[in-house]
């Protein structure tokens, strides 16, 4: 092929890629706020095929029934026995948000009552100061309070935001997946955040 017409299916190319990409990259870096009051139709809760739970396989050291959380992956994995998992589509910290480490789940909620803390309340002013449970709730259908830290493992009635970096910290669930985690694992469990997967 000639070199300019080589350069211009290059261009051509690239015109094609390029809105793509940004596509990706606004998935990727939602600038969606939170909705308090907004009660998601059924139908809205249906993810994409990459999100759904599904069993995995997956290779870890941790023993079963301990939650790894790969930020940059948009995961929750509940590790089972036999080299195998239980993934989660999740929404995660936006960047400047994001964070890593060891922590335990402290406590557990069923509809929690949501009191959004102070430096929310400073960034983004409309927000209501406390918020009784329920299905317009942002915290969801439930709630898993990690170690002694403001992050929370909770659902949304956001469901748009799954497999988005959004939020101020939290990992965020569609609320039929945050239902069925919380009833497979109780108060004391493990969970590992991550923010690059493993080689």
């Amino acid at each position: 092929m000639p070199p300019v017409r080589l350069l211009g299916s290059l261009v051509a190319l690239s015109l094609l890629v390029a809105p793509l990409s940004q596509a990706f990259a606004q998935r990727d870096e939602m600038n969606i706020s939170d909705q308090p009051g907004y009660i998601p139709d059924p139908s809205e809760e249906q993810l994409p095929p990459q999100y759904q739970r599904q069993m995995v396989l997956y290779r870890t050291t941790e023993p079963p029934g301990t939650i790894i959380v790969q930020t940059s992956e948009r995961y929750l994995y509940l590790v089972q026995e036999n080299g195998r998992a239980l993934r989660y589509g999740i929404g995660v910290g936006r960047d400047g948000f994001q964070w890593q480490g060891l922590v335990k789940i402290i406590r557990k909620a069923e509809w929690p009552d949501w009191t959004p803390p102070a430096e929310m309340i400073e960034r983004q002013p409309y927000l209501p100061r406390f918020m009784a449970g329920g299905p317009g709730n942002p915290l969801g259908a439930r709630a898993l309070y990690l170690g002694g830290t403001v992050y929370r493992i909770h659902g949304t009635n956001q469901p748009q935001t799954i497999g988005s970096a959004v939020s101020s910290g939290c990992f965020r669930l569609v609320n039929n997946d945050v239902m069925d985690l919380y009833g497979r694992v109780p108060v004391g469990t493990r969970v590992v955040v991550k923010q690059r997967p493993e080689l």
